[in-house]
């Protein structure tokens, strides 16, 4: 459909904006200029040069003003009204003349206050600036066509001004600002440019006009409100220098470093009020603050920005639309709640317009004449304000559901078992837990009872006793549902006594129901896993993924996210190694959380956390690298070489890695570089922050193991391995593999380790030193002699674990000169399959084993969850022992 032409979205704009006609009749030249430039939107350098034309001074500063808010205010409105310009262009448009006329009028009004005081400068005679910060709309950028402007004024040191007629710091920027608000703000014959705000500065209207950076610090530490934090999150400084400091003054007032759950009950009660007023006042028709309006969608934005923006800086940005979907993009919001606020607040904000367009007044509110409804509804393109009513009734009722989602409050009501927490060890009160299904109520009943007369509890501030009474009785009726409550109740106990003091959790753990269901039934299942959440309660923020039970991992966009968080804090180490727990800490939980429902094989679990564990090792490599001092490279020509769990690729969640360095460099100081990374590195992967620790790192594995060099070269790790390593040493790296670092010194890592593999050996005597090996191991390890006729320790005694990996490793190693695919580190389920096909061993025998093996490991896993030893009845395992000990005698004892 062709656009009208200029002269019919003249009349068009002018039909349905009373105001665009008294304007355009009041100045008629307004017209043609309109109609001349309606093809293109206002954009930044048009306005300039507008200004420019008109050569602002202090004399004619108000008319130049207005008449450019005019000029742009007719282009902008008659373009919106004739449905050229989306809802962006519009805002964008207003908020560009808002910016211009501050900055235009500070220019000129700073010109002639410093001409009569001189300039202000601080202590060291450096020239200061006052730096205008734009709140509210404006600071995001989304003014509305007839809105105020909210401002503070800030400027960076006290000091004097250098005139003749010297006046303090303070002094000259409270009359540059009370000018600037008369130039923008005062009515005039031409009107004015914007009504202006100051109330949001500190203290509103009780506070001075201005501040010093020193005096907004010392406000937001020492006074600053829970609604300031939620204004300031879209300020935005518009003039003058020194950004970096004020941002670096409100970031962490606005945004905690925890994840800040307890502002879900702040914004809840500050909208608690707005509804109150607004029902006082009969604003239902308020398409801004009635229900579903307007404040409600920027609330629902602007609260997962407070909570999640001090771990997540890419939520710290300001329009509402880019954050929306920046939340769906993060799962906080499902995109159809997206779809349907996006929708929402365009249609809103494009009716706030046409409700303002009227008489460029500043509401919000359907109009009551008859007359003007109908105007509003064909402005928005309705035959009918019926018609346009029942569209703007469905968006407010999507806004209000999402709002209610977000917001509910969901211990609002008392719970039935609050009793049992009140009246903690009551005889009735245990009575009811025993009706549960608690297998020893009268324990719980103490352990209540205890919790509530010790002083942790006592301690609490009433805020966080209140969530805490709120949580307990939830949490019981939780824990009765599991098969184990009594454990689950305990260990969730333990928890919430852990987090009691981190009130952020407390609100979180209230706030989401699911979420300490959740939690009971993971710390039901598994005693590791309570403690993995007692160390690491920021893990609870993952059980708000709806997606965490339905997504595998997807390692390459990881990577590449956890590379671009890194980078965004460099060079912050301490805040990288942080990062890097932090990362690897929630997608272990991510991993278990699945284990736990039974979504993964022990196999797959173990090639997902091994993978975890070589993006983690690559990371902290780069990094490690990129923080020496002395490099001569700018890639370095290193690997990380994984043995053991991490090698063999059967890691579990509290393995340690068991890593060799190894480099392939000719430069001379090569080595001591590497040695310095190595080391390095290592502090990156074992040291504690306060994130907790990466990995627990064993490096005894070195050519000559702890007496060895921490780093060694290629020469002298073939060298080693040729001509001293012990056989233990080559059984080992039968299940070393490359890592991390450079792929060049991988392959030449691997070309050693077959050279080595595929050597002949003598079969007796390579026989003979592994049985001696696994006698050692024997009387080291394996359950006592007078309880193993009923006792089976499933790693270490004879028909275990070990005997499958020696056996296996015997075949490589006896066997791989012949056939060198055995050289491949595929596991040792994939490799007894290999030699089974070469007629090493029976193939029944084989497949028998590969499932004794699978069983072990799964049952074994098992046990480490519940912090249990690896030892079960020998009885429940005894087809397996027998599978495992034909094994051993077929390799060991073969006549």
């Amino acid at each position: 459909m062709p656009s009208p032409s200029p002269a019919d979205a003249l009349a068009t704009a002018s039909r349905y904006s009373r105001y665009l006609q008294r304007l355009l009749h009041a100045r008629p030249a307004l017209a043609e200029d309109t109609g001349a430039r309606l093809d293109a939107p206002v954009d930044r350098a048009t306005l300039e040069r507008w200004l420019a034309e008109a050569a602002p001074t202090e004399d004619n500063l108000k008319p130049v003003l207005r008449q450019l808010k005019q000029r742009a205010y007719a282009h902008i409105t008659t373009r919106d009204l004739a449905c050229r310009a989306p809802l962006a262009e519009v805002v964008e448009g207003i908020t560009l003349i808002a910016e211009l006329a501050v900055d235009t009028a500070l220019r000129v009004l700073h010109q002639s206050l410093a001409a009569r005081y001189g300039e202000p400068r601080d202590a060291e005679g450096q020239a200061q600036q006052l730096i205008v910060v734009g709140m509210g709309k404006l600071g995001g950028r989304e003014l509305n066509v007839s809105s105020d402007i909210d401002l503070i004024f800030v400027y960076p040191e006290d000091g004097d001004t250098d005139g003749n007629r010297s006046i303090s710091n303070f002094e000259f920027f409270t009359r540059l600002g009370k000018q600037l608000i008369a130039a923008i703000g005062e009515i005039t014959g031409d009107g004015q440019v914007f009504r202006v705000d100051m109330r949001l500065r500190p203290n509103g209207d009780s506070g001075p006009l201005v501040c010093s950076f020193d005096m907004l610090e010392n406000y937001f530490v020492t006074q600053g409100r829970e609604w300031e934090r939620y204004a300031w999150i879209k300020a935005r400084p518009m003039t003058g220098a020194r950004h970096d400091e004020i941002e670096a003054i409100r970031r962490p007032f606005v945004f905690r470093k925890y994840l800040d759950f307890g502002t879900i009950n702040a914004m809840r009660e500050l909208h608690a009020q707005i509804r109150r007023e607004v029902a006082k006042k009969d604003m239902a028709d308020n398409i801004k603050l009635g229900p579903g309006g307007i404040r409600e969608i920027e609330f629902i934005a602007q609260v997962f920005q407070l909570i999640r923006g001090g771990r997540d800086t890419s939520l710290q940005i300001k329009p509402t639309l880019p954050v929306l979907k920046l939340l769906a993009d993060k799962s906080q919001l499902s995109r159809d709640a997206e779809a349907e606020l996006t929708s929402a607040y365009v249609f809103l904000r494009r009716l706030e317009h046409r409700l303002q367009f009227l008489d460029d007044a500043q509401t919000q509110n359907l109009p009551d004449k008859p007359e003007d409804r109908e105007l509003v509804a064909r402005a928005m393109d309705f035959a009918s304000f019926e018609a346009m009513a029942m569209e703007l009734d469905d968006h407010r009722q999507n806004v209000a559901r999402h709002f209610e989602a977000v917001f509910a409050d969901p211990n609002e009501k008392d719970h039935a078992l609050d009793g049992v927490w009140h009246g903690a060890g009551d005889d009735a009160h245990v009575a009811e837990l025993s009706r549960l299904g608690f297998k020893d109520a009268a324990a719980v009943g103490t352990r209540l009872a205890a919790i509530r007369a010790g002083s942790r509890y006592q301690q609490l501030a009433d805020s966080a006793r209140g969530r805490f009474d709120a949580l307990v009785p939830r949490l019981v009726e939780a824990a009765a549902t599991l098969p184990d409550p009594d454990a689950a109740l305990s260990r969730g106990l333990d928890l919430l006594e852990a987090i009691s003091r981190r009130a952020a959790y407390l609100a979180l753990l209230q706030q989401y129901p699911q979420a300490l269901a959740k939690v009971a039934q993971i710390v039901g299942s598994s005693s590791w896993a309570a403690g993995y959440l007692n160390r690491h309660p920021v893990l609870l923020d993952e059980l708000l993924d709806a997606r965490i039970l339905d997504t595998a991992p997807d390692w390459p966009a990881f990577r590449a996210q956890l590379t671009q968080t890194l980078d965004e804090v460099e060079p912050d180490t301490e805040r990288q190694m942080d990062l890097l727990r932090e990362a690897h800490h929630a997608q272990v939980f991510r991993l278990l959380t699945q284990d736990l429902s039974g979504l993964l094989t022990v196999e797959r679990l173990a090639d997902h956390l091994s993978e975890l564990a070589d993006i983690m090792v690559d990371q902290a490599l780069g990094h490690a690298w990129r923080k020496l001092l002395k490099r001569h490279v700018d890639t370095p020509r290193f690997a990380v070489i994984s043995y053991g769990k991490l090698g063999g690729k059967e890691l579990g969640y509290a393995s340690d890695l068991d890593l060799v360095f190894l480099f392939d460099d000719p430069d001379p100081e090569a080595a001591q570089v590497y040695s310095k990374l190595a080391t390095r590195l290592n502090t990156w992967l074992s040291a504690q922050t306060a994130a907790g620790q990466l990995f627990e790192t064993d490096l005894r594995l070195r050519p000559n193991g702890e007496a060895g060099l921490v780093v060694s070269s290629m020469k002298a790790f073939r060298k080693y391995q040729l001509e001293s390593a012990w056989l233990w040493e080559h059984q080992a790296l039968t299940r070393a593999r490359f890592t991390a670092g450079d792929p060049a010194v991988g392959a030449a890592f691997e070309a050693i380790r077959c050279e080595v593999l595929t050597q002949k050996r003598d079969l007796a005597r390579l026989r003979e030193e592994i049985m001696a090996m696994r006698k050692k191991m024997l009387d080291a390890h394996a359950t006592r002699l007078d309880e193993r006729d009923t006792v089976f320790n499933l790693k270490h005694d004879p028909g275990g674990l070990i005997d499958v990996e020696f056996a296996v490793q015997y075949l490589v190693l006896g066997y791989a000169w012949q056939y060198c695919e055995l050289t491949g580190n595929k596991g040792n389920i994939a490799l007894l399959a290999m030699a089974a096909q070469r007629g090493l061993i029976p193939v029944d025998l084989a497949d028998a084993v590969r499932d004794a093996y699978r069983d072990y490991r799964r049952m074994q896993h098992v046990a480490r969850l519940n912090n249990q030893k690896s030892s079960i009845a020998k009885a429940d395992v005894a087809e397996r022992v027998a599978v495992v000990r034909r094994l051993w005698k077929t390799v060991f004892n073969p006549d």
